[in-house]
């Protein structure tokens, strides 16, 4: 507790304030505290003993929570119930995924896909107020995961009774994954192939009831099991469903795009783009969920590290040193550090240009002038969200894992967090499109960009490298001295003509592909890894923008500390990725060298207020749930008071028998073995 206390006051700035700075503003500051002590003392929201519950225990608990939680909906404004959300986020993920299924993917696809008099109707039946019944969203099968376009279940549509038939026809188009699906869900919305009079249309949304709502049976031609227990978030009841000519209303297919009329007429929506919408939003909400839960892991790690001692740095020493005083921990730590903030400032701003996309589209109609741009900022935004939430959760997932390890043997205990932590998160990287297929279409996308800027089309603001391809490609470090590497203007410079150069060889391999006589999809799998490297250089680049960004928009006290993380973050992007940088000969072999030598300067710098830092993040030791990173240091007590709590001393014995059974076992030749004389001859 000294040792914290002793780090609390090397902060030379207001950690308030840079909460603050932080949380949007002091606003939102407080509703967050409001939020964390309103969740600490909901009974129905204890998590102290979650890592002894059952796979039963817990999908009990997330329901008893579904009453406390459905009340804010239609209390609280949606930015508001937002956060509300993102705080539930971070101390149960599967509650916060299992709620967000009903509202983010059933609802919102009502929301999204739906007509005005469609959405009014299901509304009518309940599915704003969570009353009367219950959503999951029936995308993945059993053999098609982020090939959408692929998918097997059917809806035929029947002219002469008006309906459509949703049939299951192959083992793989078994709906699976299906959160809610096991034992809650009443409704669905099941993406299928349509097809009318004999003609595909490609995959379109239909809400199909599965069970009655009085009764909960399963309605005729349904079919549905459990999938079991699952890597983490098992508050989910994650099911299969099968449907075997399961007839349902004209009406219930969602017509905002797409339209079949009564007489079995077609009508495509003008520009298929219009429906990218629908992706973004979970998207974007892991990018936040990355910073949000980066934000946590090095907060157990940190606050350890300050407490926790380990052998002498210094043979005069008193006591041991602390684990964050020794340079390779703090190469460990401080980057991971810098990317939580990094992420951060991603997510706000990632969030914003989704919401302001959102507006423009709902505001613009087809024949509008502007929906051109409208349809660029789409794609701009689409691909962008796409490759973020690729980079971030990889990134955050290895981050969790090397905050783990950091723990040393105490890591590989539940009750430190971060295993858990590690368990709920990994799915992050393969649902809401798997993680290398998401990157893949943001190198499409830059390819694509690529090729229009050669033809002297102007790129927008995420891409905006591409319109200097002339001066960038060849553009070296110009700096006199290396100190003035240390800039944001340079290491700006340095990601743009890294990621053009990188974007450009994407680009001419998918050229040479094409010149050599491969159809265009054959041309963009033949450049797929030239594919992967720009989208992941053009990820870094980017989020050091936002960074930088951010910081130069904070309150001037707090510019100083927020340089140093930046920069932190910036250089340290740049040694993980030193090839690429000499390669294309932005910067010398010296100069690289003199970048590493600054990362451990920022380290040791950034090491000085380190746990201000993570304060500033403002998590309760509730929400952290983490003996080992709680605020007052005293970790060691906490620790043992925990495991003593969940394991307490002197009961009866789990399974005494078998040993008694094993150490009384009868022998029947327990005679010693006699010497062989011949051996002493």
């Amino acid at each position: 507790m000294e040792s914290m206390t002793e780090e609390r006051q090397k902060a030379t700035f207001d950690v308030r304030e840079l909460t603050y700075f932080l949380d949007g503003g002091e606003k939102y500051t407080k509703i967050r505290e409001k939020f964390m002590m309103e969740l600490e003392r909901d009974p129905t929201f204890r998590m102290y003993d979650m890592y002894d519950v059952t796979k039963d225990q817990i999908r009990e608990r997330t329901m008893e929570k579904f009453r406390t939680i459905v009340h804010y909906v239609s209390a609280e404004p949606v930015p508001i119930f937002t956060m509300r959300m993102q705080t539930i986020s971070l101390i149960d993920p599967g509650f916060w995924t299992r709620f967000g299924v009903h509202y983010g993917l059933f609802f919102g696809a009502l929301r999204g896909s739906a007509t005005s008099a469609q959405f009014s109707h299901w509304v009518s039946k309940g599915a704003l107020a969570l009353n009367g019944m219950v959503g999951c969203f029936a995308m993945t099968e059993l053999g098609h995961g982020s090939n959408v376009a692929g998918l097997e279940t059917t809806a035929t549509f029947d002219e002469a009774s008006d309906q459509f038939i949703i049939h299951t026809p192959t083992i793989t188009a078994t709906k699976w994954w299906i959160g809610g699906a096991a034992h809650t869900a009443t409704h669905t919305v099941v993406f299928a192939q349509l097809i009318v009079r004999g003609k595909r249309y490609g995959t379109k949304s239909f809400v199909v009831q599965l069970r009655d709502t009085h009764t909960y049976k399963l309605m005729p031609g349904i079919n549905i099991g459990d999938i079991g227990k699952k890597m983490g978030r098992d508050g989910i009841d994650n099911g299969w469903i099968q449907f075997t000519n399961v007839r349902i209303p004209r009406t219930n297919m969602l017509m905002k795009h797409t339209k079949v009329s009564r007489a079995g007429e077609v009508k495509e929506p003008p520009m298929a783009q219009l429906t990218y919408g629908a992706l973004i939003q979970g998207r974007v909400a892991m990018v936040v969920d990355s910073g949000n839960i980066a934000k946590k892991a090095v907060t157990i790690a940190g606050r350890y590290a300050a407490v926790r001692r380990q052998f002498s740095s210094n043979p005069h020493d008193v006591q041991e040193t602390k684990l964050i005083d020794y340079a390779i921990h703090q190469y460990r730590l401080m980057p991971l550090l810098a990317q939580a903030y990094a992420f951060h400032f991603t997510g706000v701003e990632t969030n914003k240009l989704y919401d302001d996309l959102m507006d423009k589209l709902e505001s613009t109609q087809p024949d509008d002038e502007t929906m051109g741009e409208v349809i660029d900022t789409l794609k701009e935004t689409h691909a962008t969200s796409a490759g973020l939430k690729a980079f971030c959760t990889w990134s955050t997932l290895n981050a969790i894992e090397a905050c783990r390890q950091t723990l040393g043997g105490h890591g590989y205990s539940a009750y430190t967090g971060l295993a858990t932590t590690y368990n709920d998160f990994a799915v992050h990287c393969t649902w809401e499109g798997d993680n290398t297929i998401l990157t893949l279409q943001s190198g499409r996308y830059l390819v694509s960009c690529y090729r229009e800027a050669l033809a002297g089309k102007s790129q927008p603001e995420g891409v905006s490298y591409l319109n200097h391809l002339d001066s960038l490609l060849n553009l070296g470090c110009g700096v006199k001295t290396n100190e003035e590497i240390l800039n944001f203007d340079v290491i700006q410079e340095a990601w743009g003509v890294v990621t053009a150069n990188v974007v450009k060889k994407a680009g001419d391999d998918f050229e040479v592909s094409l010149k050599a006589g491969m159809s265009p999809e054959a041309a963009y799998e033949e450049c797929s890894q030239a594919r992967l490297a720009a989208a992941k250089i053009h990820s870094y680049g980017y989020i050091f923008r936002r960074f930088a960004q951010a910081v130069k928009s904070a309150p001037e006290k707090l510019q100083a500390v927020l340089t140093k993380l930046c920069l932190l973050y910036g250089l340290y992007s740049i040694e993980q990725n030193a090839g690429f940088f000499l390669q294309y000969r932005y910067f010398t072999p010296s100069q690289m060298d003199y970048v590493r030598g600054q990362v451990n300067v920022f380290c040791r710098e950034v090491r000085q207020e380190y746990i201000p830092l993570i304060d500033a993040f403002n998590y309760s030791d509730y929400m952290i749930n983490s003996p080992l990173g709680v605020y007052d240091g005293n970790i060691y007590e906490k620790y043992f008071d925990q495991v003593k709590r969940q394991n307490p001393v002197g009961g009866e014995h789990p399974y005494l028998p078998l040993i008694q059974s094993l150490l009384r076992r009868n022998i029947e030749d327990d005679e010693p073995l006699e010497d062989d004389d011949e051996d002493d001859e």
